[in-house]
């Protein structure tokens, strides 16, 4: 029986933009100072949000055709995507971009809310509501509207934008989409399988659709921002908007293109517990520990919500699985994320790790109603 050799995978590329702002340096002053964040309580209130700072967006898409096509989150994602190009040194080397495959994690795109409304107006006052709803659903929703919202527009769109000519994938899912998008990546190149990888996703926080969702389902948190670990007993969320990329290659290719490496993403992992109390806490336990014992100079990046109850097993699980680690949680510098949240956290250790604040790290996230993953970097 032959063995084959894992490879060492390595971050050579990161893009980050945030409520802070954009880029490495931002990143890492924020992670030194603990914040502040930026949150917007007035615009969405009596939701909390961090809002995305002000970007040139012909930096990153220097075309307003491409930028008019792209919704919001289209375009953080394509920014923050070449962003990570540029850190990777890979902007320019045409014969690396048609060898990057690509990885994203994405939602769906946004509503018509004048539809929307109208609609949840007229049926109040409907007769036979059923056949209200219908009549308008097929008369007034535009299938081009939708087929602008894809939720693979994103990878297209990079491919489009950045000349990247290799295959992608899309993951779907909410913050598992994240995990699973990270996981993947990280696996696929430590196998062999791939050489070369863009990997990321990215959340538009600013959309009443998206906080209507989540104030139905009973997360979001009401009035002012608080830290991550001090709402775990309420609704707790506070979305972000985020886009965060980062360029995985194997370390003997980085050596090889004298790429700068910014840390070993040596693990990742996933779960998708049934929610049962203490099933978080369990899961992420599990998957910590499962990536050996956790050094005194190790931070962790947690992704966690805040929402009710899986905050503080999320809390628990660092607690007992990396207990003398310094604890940071993500949505208390850039707000939650969804399917931004992992990919966000996991740039967010690779920055402190690159930057000499910590020696190693470990990520952890629970979604806010399924999934939950954890990863594991160490300095280069």
């Amino acid at each position: 029986m032959t063995t084959t050799s894992r490879r060492d995978v390595v971050i050579t590329g990161i893009g980050i933009a945030s409520s802070l702002g954009e880029g490495v340096e931002t990143h890492a002053a924020a992670l030194t100072a603990g914040g502040p964040p930026a949150v917007d309580t007035e615009s969405f209130k009596p939701y909390p949000v961090h809002p995305i700072a002000a970007l040139e967006l012909d930096k990153q898409i220097p075309k307003k055709s491409d930028q008019r096509q792209m919704e919001p989150w289209q375009r953080l994602g394509v920014y923050s995507a070449g962003l990570a190009l540029d850190s990777a040194g890979l902007k320019e080397d045409a014969e690396a971009r048609s060898a990057l495959q690509v990885i994203v994690a994405a939602g769906g795109g946004e509503r018509d809310h004048a539809v929307d409304s109208a609609i949840l107006t007229g049926l109040r006052g409907a007769n036979e509501p059923g056949a209200f709803l219908n009549e308008r659903l097929m008369g007034d929703l535009r299938p081009t509207l939708f087929l602008a919202q894809l939720s693979n527009l994103l990878a297209g769109n990079i491919g489009i934008v950045h000349g990247i000519t290799g295959p992608s994938r899309t993951f779907m899912g909410e913050e598992q989409a994240g995990v699973d998008a990270i996981r993947t990546a990280q696996a696929r190149i430590a196998s062999g399988q791939s050489d070369l990888m863009l990997v990321g996703g990215a959340y538009s926080a600013e959309r009443r659709d998206m906080l209507l969702l989540l104030e139905l389902g009973g997360y979001l948190r009401h009035g002012t921002f608080a830290p991550v670990f001090t709402r775990d007993d309420e609704p707790g969320l506070i979305t972000g908007s985020a886009g965060a990329f980062l360029v995985l290659e194997s370390a003997e290719g980085a050596a090889a293109r004298g790429a700068k490496v910014y840390a070993k993403l040596k693990a990742a992992g996933a779960a998708r517990s049934r929610r049962t109390p203490g099933s978080v806490e369990s899961a992420l336990t599990k998957l910590v520990q499962g990536f050996g014992s956790v050094g005194p100079d190790a931070m962790a990046v947690s992704a966690a919500t805040g929402c009710a109850g899986i905050t503080a097993e999320e809390a628990a699980a660092l607690k007992t699985a990396a207990p003398s680690a310094r604890r940071i949680a993500a949505g208390d510098l850039v707000g939650h994320g969804l399917e931004a949240a992992f990919p966000v956290s996991v740039a967010l250790a690779a920055i402190a790790l690159a930057t000499g604040q910590a020696k190693e790290a470990i990520v952890t996230g629970a979604g806010h109603w399924r999934g939950e993953g954890a990863a594991h970097l160490v300095q280069a």
